[in-house]
């Protein structure tokens, strides 16, 4: 459920709460009035496309027997404004940096990339490009 939280000096900002789970405290970017301390809307999609994709990469990852020591993503997203102030994502950028055990085939590994997007529920529902550029190490 996503309530609204407060409005104050025309900033606005919200709550997402999911019974059994913590708050996510939310507001609008701070080029719409918004909070800089609070998630917004688009940093939680680019959040979600980064951790499905994550996810499912682990997923497989594990039932091919590469070992992953370590991953970490710097996914972008790249937006555009129309003439009315209004927008959409353009694409978003996943950049996995990942380090697997040496007995872990380099091969392997970055194929699996290529089917955790394809299982990705999340990027099979947005109507953007959502790219992944992993670097792979022992």
């Amino acid at each position: 459920m996503v309530k609204a939280l407060k409005i104050i000096k025309f900033m606005i900002a919200y709550q997402i709460e999911i019974p059994g789970k913590p708050v996510v405290f939310g507001s609008s970017d701070p080029a719409f009035r918004g909070d800089k301390t609070k998630y917004n809307p688009e940093e939680l999609l680019v959040a979600s496309l980064s951790s499905c994709h994550m996810l499912w990469y682990l997923h497989l990852c594990s039932e091919a027997g590469v070992i992953v020591i370590d991953y970490q993503d710097r996914a972008t997203g790249k937006m555009g404004e129309t003439k009315d102030g209004s927008g959409k994502f353009n694409e978003v950028i996943l950049q996995p940096k990942i380090t697997i055990t040496a007995e872990s085939s380099l091969e392997q590994a970055q194929q699996l990339h290529d089917k955790a997007h394809k299982f990705c529920f999340i990027a099979n529902s947005v109507n953007f490009p959502v790219l992944c550029q992993p670097s792979i190490y022992y």
